[in-house]
């Protein structure tokens, strides 16, 4: 048994949070060449669900109102033909709603030994 305290909260959405805005980040690179992008699309498209489905589980459904509209502008199935400077900076505006979705969306640890 450890005796080091357990945090209160966990940050259920962090990891594909900051790795959707990885994954976007790097496409940056490959916005020209659409047969590669495609790459792009699909796992930045899944992120937003999932991160959309831990927000829903956090109660902090707000965050759907920014992760939908990422995982249906950059589905793959129907694609959206999005170009030139709005593009790019609908890329980073997505970054962005991925990495504050994953640092606000939290739940409490049920495993806190600290509480009382």
């Amino acid at each position: 048994m450890t005796t080091y305290p357990t945090p209160k909260f966990r940050r259920i959405a962090l990891a594909p949070g900051i790795l959707g805005a990885i994954v976007l980040l790097a496409g940056l690179a490959l916005l020209d060449d659409e047969g590669a992008y495609l790459w792009i699309r699909f796992p930045v498209s899944i992120l937003a669900i999932i991160v959309g489905i831990f927000a829903w589980q956090a109660s902090k459904w707000w965050w759907l109102i920014g992760l939908l509209p990422v995982a249906v502008l950059w589905n793959p199935v129907w694609v959206i033909e999005l170009h030139g400077q709005v593009w790019v900076a609908m890329q980073f505006v997505a970054a962005i709603v991925f990495i504050a979705a994953g640092i606000l969306i939290k739940i409490r640890n049920p495993e806190d030994k600290n509480r009382r």
